[in-house]
């Protein structure tokens, strides 16, 4: 799939709760919470325009029963998608608007993806740094296959800022 990145959008923000409140009347009862990550989440941020939701669930085993449902409503039902715990829902098709990650409350996965968002938030500088590097690779590489994994070591590494940064801030707290 072709590099689509983008200015930030404030309306970004709308289209994750119309989305939030619409997946709502879908998975019902077994929704602790949503959360919006991902560079769509993050103001002044370049992003693909493809909102990053997380649906926390109560039961993970139970989500898979929504996928007839969820690919008649126009989303592609990825499974676990690389990443052991998690069901992911693809919205859009080759034009895509919704990425929907749903966890089930206690995995891991979820603190790092919103301690990274969180630390991007706090830090406009850092946040101003990976727009860059992330413009830099849709200016080298057309084709997402290309994309995604040049910037996973830089994620990576800010990744763990942002984990020590989340750390000490919890240190400070006690």
């Amino acid at each position: 799939m072709k590099v689509r990145l983008s200015d930030y959008n404030p309306d970004w923000v709308n289209r994750y709760q119309e989305e939030a409140s619409f997946l709502t009347t879908i998975f019902a009862d077994e929704i602790v919470r949503f959360e919006h990550f991902g560079s769509t989440s993050v103001p002044g941020l370049k992003a693909k325009p493809v909102i990053d939701m997380m649906c926390i669930v109560k039961d993970i085993g139970k989500i898979d029963s929504y996928n007839d449902k969820m690919t008649l409503l126009g989303y592609d039902a990825g499974g676990e998608w690389g990443i052991p715990g998690r069901r992911l829902f693809r919205k859009g098709g080759e034009a895509r608007t919704h990425h929907i990650h749903c966890y089930q409350a206690d995995n891991p996965q979820i603190e790092r993806h919103l301690v990274f968002r969180d630390y991007l938030r706090a830090h406009p500088s850092e946040a101003a740094r990976y727009s860059q590097f992330k413009q830099e690779l849709a200016d080298r590489f057309e084709d997402t296959s290309q994309y995604g994994p040049a910037k996973k070591a830089f994620v990576s590494s800010m990744e763990q800022q942002a984990l020590s940064w989340y750390t000490s801030l919890r240190s400070d707290a006690r």
